[in-house]
């Protein structure tokens, strides 16, 4: 199972990106997709996440202004961040949970983080 994760960039404070982070390989089922973030000096934090029912997710500090989505026909998760701040600034990485056969437990797998860097 392969993430590719693109999107991130430059942008200024009051701007906005959208995150993308296509899955692909041999998956029999997708369970979780979301969207974690690293800033320097700082712990891995979840940002936002969806389930497989379209069921969402939130940390308090993006609430209103990021929305995850899901297009479960091109295996791809999408972080639209609208008012971005400075503090959003970080490496984000998409996570997925995936099932690949019916008697294989439910693994989670990392993409590559991809940079968004809010300028003051």
């Amino acid at each position: 199972v392969q993430l590719q994760a693109s999107g991130g960039g430059l942008v200024q404070t009051g701007g906005s990106l959208r995150l993308s982070c296509a899955v692909s390989g041999n998956i029999f089922r997708f369970n979780h997709m979301g969207w974690y973030r690293q800033a320097p000096g700082k712990q891995r934090e979840s940002v936002a996440t969806i389930t497989s029912g379209g069921d969402t997710n939130y940390a308090d500090s993006v609430k209103g202004r990021f929305t995850i989505s899901r297009d479960n026909a091109k295996n791809t998760v999408y972080l639209q961040m609208s008012s971005l701040k400075p503090e959003d600034t970080a490496v984000y990485y998409c996570n997925v949970g995936v099932t690949v056969d019916p008697l294989t437990p439910r693994m989670d797998y990392w993409g590559k983080g991809t940079l968004v860097t809010v300028s003051s």
